[in-house]
């Protein structure tokens, strides 16, 4: 493992060229630019607060930094591994001219969208600095682990999600699907507490990407630090992620080109 590492650090400028690549060429000639990867968790926001608000009996001032914080890291999460189906056809004549390690194709991906993520996530502590004041600030702090954690999460995902496309690229089709079951098994646009304590309760709480999105809100939204149970759990889970990441990457490192 760490030769493989040592492998990609030493690929570093090649990856890092292909991340500007494109971050230049998506939004060439537009007028907002990286505007764009704010505007969609923006009007939902304006739009699921005006519908959810009153339903919750919530104000606005906790509800729409509570559902925007959500739905930027659920955008940086889904839009990762979405795009991460496509990783390695769209390096695909890099691969055939260099047998560089395949992990730096969906690194590549992984590297631009937390671009956007981390744009994102400042918009949403100006959201909260401007409905809650500056409260938050000893506490965010607790961002960086968190920033860490989602960071590898997203790129074994996106590995994953790669890898499972090449052999069987309906796989891009089922992760539509997927992720759209998944958002509303997530407690994204309704607290978790509004569920109450039955079955629908007990199943949502299984949900393994709900200690990410507690690591994000409770710092900025609820200005106090994450349980440390929280952090136990993400790191379970992202442990999980990167042993699979990791295993596919190793059998599919020599043989990936075949299937291209």
């Amino acid at each position: 493992m760490l030769s493989y590492v040592g492998a990609m650090w030493r690929c570093r400028y090649f990856w890092l060229s292909l991340v500007k690549i494109d971050l230049r060429t998506r939004y060439r000639r537009s007028v907002i630019g990286l505007g764009w990867s704010l505007l969609r968790p923006i009007m939902m926001t304006t739009v699921l607060c005006l519908v959810f608000r009153r339903f919750w009996q919530m104000d606005v001032a906790k509800f729409a930094p509570m559902l925007l914080g959500g739905l930027v890291v659920w955008d940086y999460i889904q839009i990762t591994t979405k795009q991460g189906c496509q990783c390695f056809f769209q390096g695909e004549q890099y691969i055939r001219q260099h047998p560089a390690p395949i992990a730096i194709y969906p690194l590549r991906t992984a590297l631009g969208e937390t671009v956007h993520f981390l744009i994102a996530l400042c918009v949403v502590l100006g959201l909260v600095w401007f409905l809650q004041g500056f409260a938050n600030l000893p506490v965010l702090l607790s961002l960086v682990p968190t920033l860490g954690l989602l960071f590898l999460l997203a790129w074994s995902l996106a590995l994953v999600a790669g890898v499972a496309n090449v052999y069987f690229q309906d796989t891009q089709h089922l992760a539509d699907v997927g992720f759209q079951i998944l958002f509303y098994a997530t407690p994204i646009i309704y607290p978790i507490e509004q569920l109450g304590n039955g079955r629908l309760a007990a199943m949502v709480r299984c949900n393994p990407l709900i200690p990410f999105f507690d690591l994000v809100r409770e710092p900025i939204v609820h200005a106090h630090l994450p349980d440390p149970m929280t952090y136990a759990r993400a790191g379970l889970t992202v442990l999980i992620t990167v042993s699979m990441a990791m295993l596919v990457c190793n059998r599919a490192q020599r043989q990936l080109i075949f299937h291209l």
